[in-house]
C-alpha cells in the first residue's frame, strides 16, 4: 500500500518467484522496486516503519521490519563495474536491465503482487523443462562473479531431472573461467559447496568439477578418490548426512582435510569430523555375530570426548549401515554404576588402589556389554 500510494512499483524477485512457481513455500522473500533507497527510507520513516541497518544500502537494499518479520527491498540496478567478486551498481527503473544482471534464467523472474509474472529470459519455460541456463552469455555472467560457477552446479542439483543434461557451450565457458574461483573467498565457496553436496546428482556434479578443472581451486585434492565418492554417495542417499561426511569420501589422507580447511575455513567441528572419518572409516566396522554395534559402542565408552556419539553416527552413514544407525540413535550411553565412594565403603582406602580397582571393574563391565549392575560388579571385586 505504501509503495502504491507513492506510485513506486514493487515486485517479488528472484528465488522466491522460482520457488512459488515450483509449488514450494519460499524460505525468504526478496522484493525489487523502482524506488531508490533514499525514497524508501523517507517513505518508511514517515509511515513509522522500523528500518534495520545492515549495510545493504550502497547496493540498493533497504530492510524494513513489519509484523515481526524482516523484508529486504532492493532498488532495480545495473552493474557498472564488476571484478569477478564485487560489483559497483547504479540504480535504474528498467526491470529488464535488472533481470539481465542476474545469474540464471530461473532466478531472473519477477512476480507482481497482482500475480502477474515478468519473465524476460524464458525462466518459466526453463523451470518447467528443468533446465539450468545462465542469463544471456554464460562467459559474461561468470566473469561478473566467479562464484556463479558453483551456483550453476547447486541449482542444477536442485532442479534438473537427470545428470548430464548441460549445454556443451556452458560447460566450455565454465572450464575456461574455472581459474577465477581462486580469487573467491573460501567462506563463500563453502556455503555453495555444502548445498551441492546435499543436493541431487552430487556424484555427477563433483566428477564435472574434476573434468572442468574446478576442483583444485576450491580446496579439493587433485587426485580425489572418485570411486570411494561413488560408493559413499550411494550409501548415504536417504540418511541425511552432514556435508563434511559426503566430502570426506573424496579425501585420502589427513593432509587433505588440512588443505581443505586452509582453503575453505571450515568450522572446527567439520574439520574434526573429517579427521575422524579419515582415521576410522576402514578399521572401525561392525562386529560379526550377535552384537554388530559393539565396536562402535566400545569406542564411545572409551572416548573422553563429548560429541563422539554424533561422529559415530556420521561414520555409520558413511558406511551405509542404515539399520545400525537407527539402533545407535536409540541407544543411550550407560553410566558406570560404581564410584570411588562405593569402594571406600568396602574398605579400599588408598587412591592408587581405588584407581586400579575401578579400571578392573570397568573392564569387567565392558565385557558384560555394560549390563552388570552395581551389586554384580562389587561382588566381582571381592573375587578379584
Amino acid at each position: 500500500e505504501l509503495f502504491e500510494k507513492k506510485n513506486y512499483e514493487l515486485r517479488i524477485a528472484g528465488g522466491a518467484v522460482r520457488d512459488l512457481l515450483s509449488g514450494m513455500t519460499p524460505q525468504d522473500i526478496d522484493f525489487a522496486t523502482t524506488a531508490t533507497p533514499a525514497e524508501m527510507k523517507e517513505m518508511f520513516t514517515s509511515a513509522g516503519v522500523r528500518l534495520i541497518n545492515n549495510k545493504g544500502e550502497k547496493h540498493g537494499t533497504i530492510t524494513a521490519r513489519l509484523h515481526e518479520q524482516n523484508f529486504e527491498i532492493t532498488t532495480l540496478r545495473i552493474d557498472v563495474v564488476t571484478d569477478g567478486r564485487h560489483a559497483e551498481v547504479e540504480f535504474t527503473t528498467d526491470w529488464e536491465k535488472d533481470a539481465e544482471r542476474r545469474d540464471l534464467t530461473v532466478n531472473s523472474m519477477f512476480l507482481g503482487l497482482d500475480g502477474m509474472l515478468y519473465d524476460f529470459f524464458n525462466g518459466y519455460e526453463d523451470l518447467k523443462n528443468k533446465k539450468i541456463r545462465f542469463v544471456g552469455k554464460a562467459t559474461e555472467r561468470i566473469q561478473e562473479d566467479y562464484l556463479r560457477i558453483l551456483r550453476y552446479f547447486r541449482f542444477y542439483g536442485r532442479i534438473a531431472e537427470k545428470p548430464g543434461d548441460q549445454e556443451p557451450s556452458t560447460l566450455q565457458a565454465i572450464k575456461e573461467n574455472a581459474k577465477g574461483l581462486a580469487g573467491i573467498s573460501g567462506e563463500r565457496i563453502w556455503v555453495e559447496l555444502k548445498k551441492i553436496l546435499l543436493g541431487n546428482h552430487v556424484n555427477h556434479l563433483v566428477r564435472l568439477m574434476y573434468e572442468l578443472d574446478i576442483a583444485q581451486y576450491i580446496g579439493l585434492p587433485l587426485d580425489g578418490s572418485l570411486e570411494e565418492f561413488d560408493r559413499v554417495t550411494k550409501n548415504i542417499q536417504n540418511l541425511c548426512p552432514k556435508p563434511m561426511t559426503v566430502l570426506t569420501s573424496l579425501l585420502k589422507v589427513k593432509d587433505d582435510v588440512t588443505n581443505l580447511d586452509l582453503r575453505l575455513k571450515i568450522s572446527k567441528e567439520e574439520k574434526n569430523l573429517g579427521l575422524f572419518l579419515v582415521k576410522h572409516r576402514q578399521e572401525l566396522t561392525k562386529a560379526v555375530g550377535p552384537e554388530p554395534l559393539r565396536p562402535y559402542q566400545d569406542f564411545i565408552m572409551d572416548s573422553r570426548e563429548a560429541n563422539t556419539n554424533s561422529k559415530i553416527c556420521e561414520l555409520l552413514k558413511y558406511q551405509g549401515e542404515e539399520h545400525l544407525l537407527r539402533e545407535m540413535q536409540q541407544w543411550t550411553v550407560p553410566s558406570f554404576p560404581v564410584s570411588g565412594h562405593d569402594l571406600r565403603k568396602m574398605g579400599v582406602s588408598s587412591g592408587k588402589e581405588i584407581g586400579t580397582a575401578l579400571q578392573q571393574l570397568r573392564d569387567e563391565w565392558k565385557k558384560s556389554g555394560y549390563h552388570m549392575d552395581k551389586e554384580e560388579l562389587l561382588s566381582c571385586l571381592k573375587k578379584l
